[in-house]
């Protein structure tokens, strides 16, 4: 539930797939350009770089991408605000479930010349805090329904993420089976008190399967699942523009975190490169990611994501060459991150782990490594 789009290995040469630098000389006549995509939110971009909140943006009549502040290396998720046919506005996502983050909200709505109590609808891309954290705030102020993929849904509404002691036990419980220390993986959970929001985010009013459109008078926007980052994330597309708003799936960056967690699916990364090949056989208008900025080109965007994969599964086959009967916990200390493996504790060695976990699943799919089959498996490489 908590793992959002991860930042671990995002420095050049530590095997993340981050796009080049932008520069400035590379404009000419036509937008900027960075690595494989076109920069279409330049103020993003330029706020970027300036370590500030970007501006509200109107992108389109009766389309506004509204900044609301987060903690962590992303800074901020970009909300989505649509004027709806008959009145009133929808959302996607809506934001770090802080007052800080309620109080730009709200500040950014007015900005357009709206409120909160104006929301009639809000479609949940996936279920992280940066996404889905205001969203029963919303639904108090406004009477808004919320929607999201039955398979976050679900995940959302399991007994184990409604208690916090059960979720920590639950989490605790699958780091050890990955190869933790119990000590170690308690101390990186943290205490029960400090995870109690996540398990009171919102249950959804309503559901959207693949293809389904949402209940946006005036707009055509079409669901389509993109799992991977988690079971149920939902890219939209909106069929009368052109645009695409892809959540964490796509960003024009980094990669998003593709981990196993002990509620997800058998093979998250498989998922994800499905998925990710699925949604670039069309190139829309813009892409419009929760994060970072606008761009165009998806098509090389993905082929970037798809790259970096495969190069750190390269790596992850060569750290099992070397150290055969290794577990997660001990693989993920032999792969290049963006910072000295000693230095990761906590949340960003949680995310580094159980990435390892998700690449070896799919080696392991590939018929590449095999475990031991033991409660807490080890693996080396497979007999070819």
């Amino acid at each position: 539930m908590r793992r959002g789009t991860a930042d671990t290995g995002a420095g050049p040469g530590a095997g993340e797939s981050v796009t080049a630098p932008w520069s400035q000389h590379l404009r000419r006549a036509r937008l900027a350009e960075c690595g494989g995509v076109e920069i279409t939110g330049t103020a993003q971009h330029e706020a970027w770089q300036a370590k500030a909140l970007p501006p509200v943006e109107q992108l389109r009549p009766d389309l506004w991408s509204v900044p609301v502040p987060m903690g962590g290396p992303l800074r901020y998720v970009s909300v989505y605000a649509f004027a709806l046919d008959g009145g009133g506005l929808g959302l996607i996502d809506t934001g770090w479930g802080s007052d800080e983050s309620w109080a730009a909200l709200n500040a950014g709505l007015a900005e357009i010349g709206g409120a909160v109590a104006d929301v009639r609808g809000v479609l949940i891309t996936h279920l992280h805090f940066d996404h889905l954290g205001l969203a029963e705030r919303v639904r108090q102020a406004s009477g808004a329904w919320v929607a999201m993929h039955p398979a976050d849904a679900a995940i959302v509404g399991s007994p184990p993420h409604r208690d916090p002691a059960t979720f920590v036990a639950e989490e605790v419980d699958f780091l050890v089976s990955l190869g933790a220390a119990r000590d170690e993986a308690v101390s990186d959970v943290g205490p029960s008190e400090s995870l109690e929001h996540f398990t009171r985010m919102a249950l959804p009013d309503r559901l959207l399967e693949d293809g389904e459109h949402a209940d946006f008078p005036g707009w055509r926007m079409r669901a389509v699942h993109t799992p991977g980052h988690t079971p149920g994330h939902l890219c939209f597309a909106e069929e009368r523009t052109g645009l695409l708003f892809s959540g964490d799936h796509v960003l024009p960056r980094i990669s998003p975190n593709i981990s196993s967690t002990s509620t997800g699916t058998a093979d998250p990364l498989r998922d994800y490169l499905d998925s990710l090949a699925a949604i670039a056989r069309e190139e829309p208008v813009e892409v419009l990611p929760a994060h970072e900025w606008r761009f165009r080109g998806l098509g090389s965007r993905a082929a970037e994501l798809v790259a970096h994969h495969e190069h750190r599964l390269a790596e992850l086959l060569e750290a099992i060459r070397q150290n055969p009967g290794s577990t997660p916990w001990q693989l993920a200390a032999h792969l290049t991150w963006s910072r000295p493996w000693d230095q990761y504790e906590r949340r960003m060695r949680i995310f580094a782990v159980t990435e390892t976990d998700a690449h070896l699943r799919l080696l392991a799919s590939r018929g590449l490594v095999v475990s031991d089959g033991g409660p807490v498996p080890t693996w080396t490489l497979a007999l070819r």
